[in-house]
């Protein structure tokens, strides 16, 4: 149930933040709906841990953020990926049941692909850009 609420704690970090209004509300907890225009956030868990000390229990989960935007709006991914830091770099998160530890950027990949078939807007490209953050959570 950990990892339950602290995916919950993030979707509620994006409620009303400048993250959020970059993507127009669009961001979608593991797969965005087919069809969602762009830009639009996609968060998943890739990794979850237990680990223990002698007195505390740890969950180190590894989020992948994947950022997805036309060509069209290539200008907004930089502001779209600065609010994302400025949202979850070494955040509070108001967890149930837990307490974070840390929240840290571990690691950022750009892609760029070429589309078959133009989109909506007209554009025939689609940047994506997958950021990876540690979150380090322990059991209240």
């Amino acid at each position: 149930m950990e990892i339950a609420n602290l995916l919950t704690a993030i979707h509620n970090k994006f409620a009303n933040s400048n993250l959020a209004e970059d993507v127009g509300g669009r961001y979608y907890q593991d797969i965005a709906p087919l069809g969602t225009g762009t830009p639009y956030c996609v968060y998943s868990i890739v990794s979850s841990v237990m680990d223990k000390t002698f007195s505390e229990v740890y969950t180190n989960a590894l989020i992948q953020f994947d950022l997805f935007c036309s060509t069209a709006y290539a200008s907004l991914m930089p502001t779209m990926y600065a609010h994302l830091k400025a949202l979850f770099d070494e955040c509070g998160l108001s967890i149930t049941g837990s307490t974070l530890v840390v929240m840290r950027e571990t690691n950022l990949v750009t892609l760029a692909e070429s589309l078959d078939e133009p989109l909506p807007d007209g554009s025939t490209g689609m940047l994506h850009w997958a950021v990876d953050y540690e979150a380090m959570t322990s059991l209240n």
